[in-house]
């Protein structure tokens, strides 16, 4: 038997399955806290269909923690961008395109230094490793917990990213250290913005999977626990603790692989409609098709691994008032 959960912005929705026979469902407010309604629902799910724990081979959630807390601008560690382009790649400091309010909710800090490449994997300059040091430094003075490294054009080549890794990471031994090679793709930016927004999540996501595991523990299951990712494929708890990015968009891709099982379509659109907002998708060979192109997340452009879905802002607990039409000086005109 495996659990599957979806905590949605309304509803915590969790099912219990043998096989793909449904044996029991049921739906519970999602709670402020998320991890107290996860507990709710499988303790419903015992309730409607008493099974022995042991028998639950896995337990599969698809959570809004994530992308909750970037919107919310709430739990964000104190984090620092340190970014590997000097002399080239200074004119637009790193979070230049952020909102203010979250630059003030990681502690927002940058840092330039020589390094980086070009598009064929020559180097734009040395890495200065004594200004790794010297940035690390300064980290530990202003109280960072979490770094963003990115290097220029490092999904070509990541040397440099993992070097200063290793320097900061003997500088600050309790910091967490994303890498923008492993997180985003070509395109300086949107590469830095998705990693920044990465590395201020981390505390939450090892705050996060061990509540949850400590939820799925404390109904007696020892059966491995997995988040579901942006690309309707799931991921482990130790990979979900170092890329929460990955999350995002699980509630609309849960759906949309949910969709392609239950109708046998592997190539279509859906429609997802949900308690605040209306998510349109489209399935290729049965999973998410990928955005191609940057994608905003909060107010901050990213380009990390997103299905193309379009959200409106209108869902089942939505209110609509019709109102008459009045024509604007502008089209009498």
């Amino acid at each position: 038997m495996r659990i599957g959960i979806d905590v949605g912005g309304t509803n915590t929705d969790a099912v219990l399955l043998d096989g793909r026979q449904v044996l029991a469902a049921v739906k519970t407010s999602t709670t402020a806290d998320v991890t107290s309604g996860i507990v709710a629902a499988i303790a419903g799910l015992q309730e409607q269909r008493p099974f022995d724990p042991a028998d639950v081979r896995a337990v599969m959630i698809g959570t809004t923690h994530f992308i909750n807390a970037l919107v919310e601008a709430r739990r964000l560690a104190p984090t620092a961008a340190l970014r590997l382009s000097l002399p080239a790649g200074a004119s637009l400091p790193p979070m230049v395109d952020w909102p203010g309010r979250l630059i003030e909710a990681v502690s927002g800090r940058g840092y330039l230094v020589h390094g980086g490449h070009e598009f064929d994997g020559r180097h734009i300059a040395e890495l200065d490793e004594a200004e790794v040091r010297k940035a690390a430094a300064d980290m530990g003075q202003a109280g960072v917990r979490s770094v963003a490294i990115t290097s220029v054009f490092s999904p070509v080549n990541a040397e440099f990213e993992a070097r200063a890794a290793e320097i900061v990471a003997a500088e600050l031994p309790d910091a967490a250290i994303s890498l923008s090679s492993e997180i985003g793709r070509i395109g300086l930016l949107e590469r830095e913005n998705a990693t920044i927004i990465n590395a201020a999540l981390r505390e939450l996501a090892a705050h996060i999977v061990d509540g949850l595991a400590s939820s799925v523990g404390g109904a007696g299951i020892t059966a491995p626990l997995y988040l579901s990712q942006n690309d309707g494929t799931l991921m482990d708890v130790d990979f979900a603790r170092r890329y929460p990015v990955a999350t995002f968009a699980s509630g609309p891709t849960n759906s949309m692989r949910g969709a392609a099982v239950l109708s046998g379509l592997d190539t279509c659109a859906v429609v997802d409609v949900g308690g605040t907002t209306s998510d349109v998708g489209v399935l290729r060979h049965g999973f998410p098709r990928e955005a191609t192109t940057d994608v905003t997340v909060a107010g901050i452009r990213t380009n990390f691994r997103m299905p193309d879905v379009l959200s409106i802002g209108i869902g089942g607990g939505s209110r609509v008032r019709e109102e008459p039409w009045a024509p604007t000086p502008s089209a009498t005109s």
